[in-house]
């Protein structure tokens, strides 16, 4: 995770998105490996002298430069299957919450329960206080509690906006007319900070998302109050 910190990248807070960040990993290192031996493979060409005015054909390296590639697309292939199984598949949620995505703005319903709903603005420069987050905060958060299966339901009411959370590796579009769903578990406690990632009209680097993982405790204490 120190990597990806130094790229002023967020650490993962959930399984899922640890299990992205080991995939491009995994990738990445095959990618610069294939990257090294072509280079080295160009230089020797470029520098060397050796010459066959008999050579015809090669079906030695011709099977070589095509059974190698093939094993190296299915080291990339088979996890990459595999973690597209895991991101779509929804076990048993313990919580659901549904988001619809406005011109521009965020409303929440916590289906579970009867009353509680909210719409989610992001807090102008004027009324910031010194511990909110310029552009990212909003006044009213998303409460969700660690280590359970939280489903999501989203959807619009006016364009398309998509409900982007990076430390939890979550990403859906919201359509209008459409109901779309993911889900995920956030294994540490903490604020994690999203946006909407598609380009939904004027103000659309304007409607941020905030979660805000706390203890079981607190949590149902949260459900109380509202």
């Amino acid at each position: 995770m120190a990597t990806w910190s130094n790229l002023n990248l967020q650490d993962s807070a959930s399984p899922l998105m640890e299990q992205l960040i080991f995939f491009h990993d995994h990738s990445m290192l095959i990618l610069i490996l294939i990257t090294i031996l072509v280079t080295y493979l160009m230089m020797m060409l470029f520098f060397n002298k050796f010459t066959n005015r008999f050579l015809l054909s090669g079906q030695t390296i011709e099977i070589i430069w095509t059974v190698i590639p093939a094993f190296v697309l299915m080291f990339i292939a088979l996890p990459s299957l595999r973690l597209l199984y895991l991101l779509d598949e929804i076990n048993y949620p313990t919580l659901t919450l549904k988001t619809i995505g406005h011109q521009w703005y965020w409303s929440y319903e916590y289906s579970d329960f009867s009353s509680i709903e909210f719409d989610s603005y992001m807090i102008p420069m004027n009324d910031m206080k010194l511990d909110n987050f310029r552009l990212l905060d909003v006044d009213n958060r998303i409460i969700l509690p660690l280590k359970f299966k939280i489903r999501i339901l989203i959807s619009a009411t006016d364009v398309i906006h998509s409900w982007t959370v990076p430390a939890l590796g979550v990403k859906v579009d919201g359509t209008p007319g459409r109901l779309n769903q993911t889900s995920f578990m956030i294994n540490r406690p903490g604020l994690f900070f999203g946006q909407c990632s598609e380009i939904c009209g004027s103000n659309h680097s304007f409607m941020p998302i905030v979660i805000e993982s706390v203890n079981l405790n607190s949590f149902i204490n949260w459900i109380k109050k509202n």
